[in-house]
């Protein structure tokens, strides 16, 4: 009976003490990835090369959240699994549709030409279009 009681004790003492070390690194660390990712709007990186950045940035420090601060880390594989393939396979089918939906439409574009509604306006043509019609619809008396 005091063996088994000694095996209990022994087998929490090890599962409930995580180093404060990790946790130390890895908020130090937080904080390099969050100063990274301001650093991309203070040198105004644009387009792809800006959005990517902050997606990295954003997914790295979510993976370092999740796996020590959660706990996830020292988890079992089959937990890890059965929590992350859900949302990995999911993003991977979206990726997917969005590659799929861009070839259709540059197949559309190549065919039939570009849609109207696909052109680039800038914002002080819509402003500039809603004050006229706004005052000729005031005159009518709408």
């Amino acid at each position: 009976m005091e063996n088994v009681a000694t095996q209990e004790t022994e087998s929490h003492e090890d599962e409930a003490q995580h180093p404060i070390g990790v946790y130390l690194k890895v908020w130090i660390l937080l904080f390099v990835i969050s100063g990274l990712s301001y650093a991309v709007d203070y040198f105004d990186f644009q387009g792809m090369m800006r959005w990517s950045l902050i997606i990295i940035f954003m997914l790295l420090k979510a993976g370092l959240i999740i796996a020590v601060f959660m706990h996830v880390m020292w988890e079992r594989m089959a937990l890890i699994t059965a929590i992350l393939g859900p949302p990995l396979l999911l993003i991977t089918l979206i990726g997917f549709m969005i590659s799929e939906g861009l070839y259709v439409f540059g197949n559309r574009v190549d065919y039939m030409g570009r849609p109207a509604a696909a052109e680039r306006i800038h914002v002080a043509d819509v402003i500039h279009h809603d004050e006229e019609h706004g005052e000729e619809a005031m005159e009518e008396g709408h």
